[in-house]
């Protein structure tokens, strides 16, 4: 995944840019950039690694080195970015948003209609980022450009250029996977994934760009150059995992969707009989809190964290580049307190349930330090099949998946013939599915949330949700 913001004022736009990217880092891990512009210096760009760093300690002396009426920032999970790129179009920066998944198509059409090049990576690989740079030039304007390059790519692409005249252009993805925010102050007009980004800075948020649309924006206005279109697939877990919590996507509130599918979990196992004899809830850190104190709420039974996040070294697990490294990170940051867990009955709910390496080693840390029961609760239904349109997870095929590598040794490849009945708890290969899971990992019980569930806390019209990963259907 990746975040960015972009600024077009009539005053220096560093120190808001520095700020309002630094507020995308939940988003990504690798790499941070800042590209600005100046009517005397042009553009201007710095990228670094952000691996092991924050992005605001490796770029705290933009301030000495940049300067600009305009710019734009991103955080990376992939491709370093913003680019320069010089073409027919002019000199602008660029970066991007989203997973260009055939990829390796459009580069083979771009060799063999241009007999041009690209700048190959590490390991050979081109950076998406020029890639989209290079369709978009195929056109005479930008706008033309923009729409011909969402037209062919397989995936998503939000997209955020500064042109070498200082203004900004912004672009949402085709079917508005993800968000792009307009927000406006008496200086000028910004440009963010992250709505609470704008609002912090002093920005009041104008509107969402729709599915497709296209804008340019100057330190005096906003300009539509592409209408939206009709057809969106939000993705549903910027809601449910990845979205940041004080952020509101189409109306809806990150934390208030969470603790409103928090109490319809609740809900229904208090329908089913399940889980009722529970000393107390608790939400595995970060993303799963809101959706258990919902349950907590709900249910009355008291909220306790059970074990903290040790995070002043290590605040983010996935920085290690070995997943075994990573897992053992994970499990050094968990600290127990006790009191909490021994002898005790507890439930905790997860955002998600991926491949559930690290929830079986949090699982074992609770019973190893005196836990009686731990059920756990899924925050969203089954994932059933890996993400081809944002990336946002570290599966990279179905069969990384733990539910689906669970219905190949129950019923072999067979039982991918029903993955909507194991996507089911009222179904008998529901439940097989979930007892089976359960059984892995050493959970008293199990559950996730339901399709139809999770939908209702989100609240929006299931026709304009991708809920791809979860049924199949796109």
């Amino acid at each position: 995944m990746g975040g960015f913001f972009g600024v077009a004022s009539h005053n220096d736009a560093i120190s808001d840019v520095f700020f309002g990217a630094d507020y995308h880092s939940h988003l990504g891990t690798r790499r941070g950039g800042i590209a600005a512009w100046d009517k005397e210096i042009g553009l201007q760009r710095e990228i670094h690694n952000i691996q092991n760093s924050p992005f605001r300690t490796k770029f705290e002396k933009v301030f000495d080195e940049m300067q600009g009426t305009s710019a734009i920032g991103c955080i990376s999970d992939f491709d370093p970015q913003p680019l320069i790129i010089s073409s027919n179009l002019g000199t602008y920066a660029i970066c991007i948003v989203g997973a260009v998944t055939n990829a390796a198509e459009l580069i083979n059409k771009f060799f063999e209609n241009s007999g041009g090049h690209f700048c190959a990576m590490t390991g050979g690989a081109i950076n998406s980022t020029e890639l989209v740079a290079a369709l978009i030039n195929q056109k005479s304007d930008f706008a033309d450009g923009i729409k011909f390059a969402q037209s062919v790519i397989e995936g998503s692409a939000n997209i955020v250029i500064l042109k070498n005249d200082g203004k900004l252009l912004a672009a949402r993805d085709k079917l508005g996977r993800i968000p792009v925010l307009i927000g406006k102050n008496e200086d000028g007009y910004c440009v963010t994934f992250e709505s609470f980004a704008c609002m912090k800075l002093g920005y009041e948020p104008e509107r969402e760009l729709g599915p497709g649309e296209v804008i340019e924006l100057t330190a005096d206005s906003c300009t539509q150059l592409v209408a939206p279109g009709n057809k969106k697939r939000i993705c549903s877990f910027l809601w449910s995992y990845y979205g940041y919590p004080t952020s509101t996507y189409e109306g809806v509130n990150v934390e208030m969707m969470r603790c409103k599918n928090g109490e319809i979990m609740a809900e229904n196992d208090a329908k089913k009989g399940l889980a009722q004899d529970i000393d107390y809830v608790g939400g595995v850190p970060d993303s799963g809190i809101p959706h258990a104190i919902g349950y907590a709420n709900k249910s009355r039974v008291p909220y306790a964290r059970a074990f903290i996040k040790y995070t002043p070294t290590w605040s983010r697990s996935f920085i290690p580049t070995s997943q075994k490294e990573r897992n053992r990170v994970a499990k050094m940051k968990q600290i127990p307190v006790h009191e909490f867990i021994k002898d005790k009955k507890l439930l905790f709910v997860d955002d998600s349930i991926v491949r559930g390496t690290q929830l079986k080693e949090t699982v074992d840390f609770l019973y190893d330090s005196g836990a009686k029961e731990v059920h756990m609760r899924s925050a969203c239904p089954p994932i059933m099949y890996a993400c081809k349109y944002l990336n946002f997870s570290r599966a990279t095929s179905d069969m990384e998946l733990i539910a689906r590598r669970v219905i190949l040794e129950l019923e072999g490849e067979e039982g991918f013939k029903h993955i909507e009945e194991y996507t089911d708890s009222s179904t008998q290969r529901g439940q097989e599915l979930r007892k089976k899971i359960a059984e892995k990992f050493n959970f008293a019980s199990l559950e996730f949330q339901s399709l139809e569930g999770i939908i209702k806390a989100i609240g929006i019209d299931e026709c304009d949700l991708c809920t791809y990963c979860w049924n199949g259907k796109e």
